[in-house]
């Protein structure tokens, strides 16, 4: 589990270990750093401004960097499905009666949902430079620009009790703030300014009161910082020290009872353990978006332990609810004392916000941490939310889950109702939120540095524009197949000779990464997380190759029963169980808040059951000293849909051997059984199982129970 990794994040002095090439040869001097140099500030990207931290890593204006391969597919099939439809099935986004498009902020739909449903589909629309999508969201866009009224405040007139509920006006911040990115458009600088006025003026009383704003406060702040980052109004760290000392408290610990803000039970009534008491709030959505709220503070505190803060509240939640694969946690939906198998799960929002974290985390801290967090839980974890076509999902993905119905699971679950169910309607917020997702990630993948550089900080086939060095635009063109293969491509392109640095982030999962320029092995032997950093003038058409090598790993989960997961690269595996696809109808089958307009077909929105064809109970049997040596890796040929997560479809896979465990059934709620439940000795056969990646799993086993028994399974 992550140790908080305060000299790397910290300090200014870096340990720099040079590698073996010699500084005048032509390919230029490459060096691996542990972290970032921030001394400098990037002269071409907006950087946070004194008295802020400097800025560890700089976002890239939104269109920067255009997503290819399965990234794109991503982002087209979502334009095709749900999110590109939502427009005109959902009934939070009606235009009629509509507080978004209202001047007073009046109307019956007005929350959430917009905002939520924008971030993504705006998003899309000017990453792929699609016209209609664009002219869509200026709708939505310019429905808020008009809404500002005489005090600075805009929007709908939505309250929480008697106090104005600031939750919605914070995620549409974020959409405002990437419209500008796109358009320069001054009105939202005038916007912003005037309605962070307004909010400074509302008394602590009566200001983030309630329970979501209260909690996500962070959102709130961070879009504070990135005004004053253009403005240098004065008046914004003002109201950012107001914004956190009304946020909860995210550095509680051994807090009171009655300052824990969700909804808790204990498993069969039991004493609420010490522990429970280190959070302020357990909600899965809450946690993944506003852990990082101490970490934003910290760029004004610029106090060591409000960082900290962050990092132990990743921990705490991963410690006892997130001993399990795929990078999330069993939420569903609060964490519940008791109920941490791997059967349990997390809401789709959960996933993109940890996501949107992750990326956070990363430009704040350049810790590569985070760069590596946000690919396992994007890879393993959330692809299996949402139909491969993008039209249906559902509310609660877990890393054991071998089937999906319409059926109550409560109290096995959290929730009572369908919640399992792939439904193109059911919830509101995962319906509208889970659009966000590979938009921003696409985003992040490129990132500015302050000496005038570039980093590829999440890795995904994309081209960047970017400024470097004296100011010249250079293009880079990302090719590869990862995660699924080891190497990656950067083609460079460039109008003139360019010297800057190109920073290569390298996973902690890997060992002994290479680096190729134009064919010349540079360096062969680099491991420990960091960032290669090769400083160069650069010529148009140069070509640096990366290879990351994945080795087949184990993990053991001591605290989730011993059980064992099985990872390559970047890439957690799943039992490969077949899939029957069951169509329902969605206004049979949804949750009991959901809601379309009227007109709607539904059934040309169907739901999907997914039942299980061949058997799942099964366990593993690795060699944990030597994996490798008990598993068959498959590659294939890569998917003509340019679409790896589906069991057809998926480029590899394992073969291992496996052994059936017959106790091991769905219980009495529905779900797959618990695995403290289990025996520790199976007299099935030894046979040979199939292993896909998680993220191409829709049904799935992937943290397998404990086998103390120790057969040959090498012979």
């Amino acid at each position: 589990m992550l140790k908080f990794r305060g000299k790397s994040i910290l300090v200014l002095a870096l340990s720099i270990s040079a590698i073996a090439c010699q500084p005048e040869s032509e390919n230029g001097e490459v060096s691996f750093v542990e972290k970032i140099d921030s001394q400098s500030t990037n002269q071409y990207y907006v950087s946070n401004r004194a008295p802020l931290v400097p800025s560890a890593l700089i976002k890239l204006p939104v269109g920067s960097v255009k997503p290819k391969g399965f990234l794109k597919e991503y982002l087209l099939r979502q334009k095709e499905g749900l999110t590109g439809n939502l427009g005109q099935i959902s009934a939070w986004l009606q235009k009629q009666d509509n507080a978004w498009l209202s001047p007073d902020g009046e109307g019956e739909w007005g929350w959430e949902e917009v905002p939520y449903w924008l971030k993504g589909y705006a998003n899309i629309g000017y990453i792929l430079e699609d016209q209609k999508m664009i002219d869509e969201a200026m709708v939505w866009i310019e429905g808020t620009l008009n809404s500002q009224r005489e005090d600075g405040n805009f929007g709908p007139k939505h309250f929480d009790g008697e106090n104005q509920d600031f939750w919605a006006n914070m995620i549409m911040l974020y959409c405002l703030q990437s419209y500008y990115e796109y358009s320069q458009d001054q009105r939202v600088i005038e916007l912003m300014t005037n309605y962070f006025k307004y909010e400074l003026s509302v008394p602590d009383e009566n200001f983030l009161e309630g329970y979501w704003q209260k909690l996500r406060g962070g959102d709130n702040l961070h879009s504070v910082f990135w005004l004053y980052n253009r403005t240098g109004d004065e008046f914004l760290l003002e109201l950012a020290e107001k914004i956190h000392r009304n946020t909860a408290n995210w550095e509680g610990r051994d807090l009171p009872l009655n300052q824990i803000k969700n909804y808790y039970e204990v498993r069969d009534g039991g004493e609420v353990p010490d522990w429970y008491r280190n959070q302020v709030d357990w909600h899965n959505v809450n946690h993944a978006q506003a852990f990082r709220e101490p970490a934003q503070y910290y760029l004004l505190s610029n106090n060591e332990a409000d960082l900290k803060a962050s990092y132990e509240n990743f921990e705490i939640m991963r410690n006892h609810f997130g001993q399990v694969p795929g990078g999330m946690f069993g939420a569903d939906e609060d964490a519940r004392p008791g109920y941490a198998d791997p059967r349990q799960g997390v809401e789709t929002c959960g996933m993109v916000e940890q996501m949107n974290s992750d990326e956070h985390m990363l430009r704040i801290t350049g810790d590569p941490f985070w760069g590596d967090h946000a690919e396992e839980v994007a890879f393993n974890t959330y692809p299996a939310a949402v139909m491969p076509d993008f039209k249906a999902l559902h509310y609660i993905t877990s890393p054991n889950m071998a089937l999906l119905d319409a059926e109550n699971h409560f109290p096995g679950i959290g929730n009572k109702g369908p919640f399992l169910m792939m439904n193109p309607f059911s919830s509101r917020c995962c319906q509208h939120n889970h659009s966000q997702g590979w938009p921003y990630f696409v985003e992040n993948l490129w990132m500015a540095t302050p000496d005038n550089g570039v980093v590829a900080a999440i890795y995904g086939e994309s081209i960047v524009k970017v400024k470097v060095g004296d100011g010249t635009e250079v293009q880079l063109e990302e090719t590869t197949h990862y995660p699924f293969e080891e190497e990656i491509q950067f083609a460079v392109s460039s109008p003139k000779d360019a010297e800057f640095p190109l920073y290569l982030r390298i996973p902690a999962w890997t060992n002994g990464a290479s680096i190729k320029i134009n064919g010349e092995l540079v360096k062969s032997d680099l491991s420990g997380i960091g960032f290669a950093k090769i400083q160069r003038t650069w010529k148009n058409g140069d070509l640096v190759s990366l290879t990351l090598p994945m080795e087949v790993q184990t993990k053991r989960w001591e605290k989730n029963n011993n059980s064992l997961s099985i990872s390559r690269g970047p890439l957690t595996y799943s039992l490969k169980i077949r899939e029957k696809y069951l169509k329902k109808d969605s206004d049979e089958t949804a949750i009991s808040d959901s809601k379309w307009q009227k007109g709607v077909d539904t059934k040309n929105w169907p739901s999907w059951e997914v039942h299980p064809v061949t058997d799942w109970n099964y366990s593993i049997l690795v060699d944990e000293n030597d994996p490798a040596s008990s598993v068959e890796v498959m590659k294939g040929k890569w998917p003509k849909s340019n679409f790896p997560f589906t069991l057809e479809e998926v480029p590899i896979k394992m073969v291992v051997k496996a052994q059936q465990i017959p106790e091991w059934q769905f219980d009495e709620y529905g779900l797959v059984g618990e695995l403290k439940d289990l025996p520790k000795t199976s007299d099935q056969p030894i046979v040979d199982v199939t292993l896909i990646p998680m993220g191409a799993a829709r049904l799935r086993i992937t943290a397998f129970p404990e086998l103390t028994t120790n057969p040959k399974i090498n012979e």
